[in-house]
């Protein structure tokens, strides 16, 4: 299996800065910080924060800005990556209301209900998330995108 810094870049490239990178692409016009809550919970690199996942559960929050710099929190995500036998998922979430659904991402999207965990049909604004979730996938596994 190719290391992740191979496909993605050097060692030293930070894991946040990719995942606010992709949320700023798949997410347009927002921009995204991504902040850590637990900041020793990553290494340096994509090298070590791939090895980190590997061995924990990963939560990111990624908050959402208009070009303008405003901050939208009700565009806020909460991202948790967590590794599932050989393979990586990832959860995407708004962070603001039980009214939205969240989804999971494994070999394919799963839609949830917010507020019962009942598997749901795409919301009208899902596709971003979509997309984002499968970059992500492919940033983390790039053999298994």
């Amino acid at each position: 299996m190719p290391s992740p810094e191979s496909s993605i870049g050097s060692a030293n490239t930070d894991l946040c800065q990719l995942v606010a990178a992709a949320a700023d692409l798949c997410r347009r016009p927002l921009r995204h910080a991504v902040v850590n809550p637990d900041p020793g919970a990553l290494g340096a690199g994509v090298e070590a924060a791939a090895e980190e996942v590997d061995s924990l559960d990963l939560c990111l929050r990624l908050e959402a800005r208009t070009p303008e710099g405003e901050r939208v929190p009700t565009e806020d995500l909460e991202l948790e990556i967590y590794r599932s036998g050989e393979d990586f998922n990832l959860t995407l979430a708004w962070r603001q209301g039980e009214d939205h659904p969240l989804l999971w991402q494994g070999s394919h999207p799963v839609w949830m209900d917010g507020a019962t965990g009942l598997r749901c049909s795409c919301p009208p604004q899902g596709e971003p998330l979509e997309a984002l979730a499968r970059r992500l996938r492919a940033l983390l596994r790039p053999d298994q995108g």
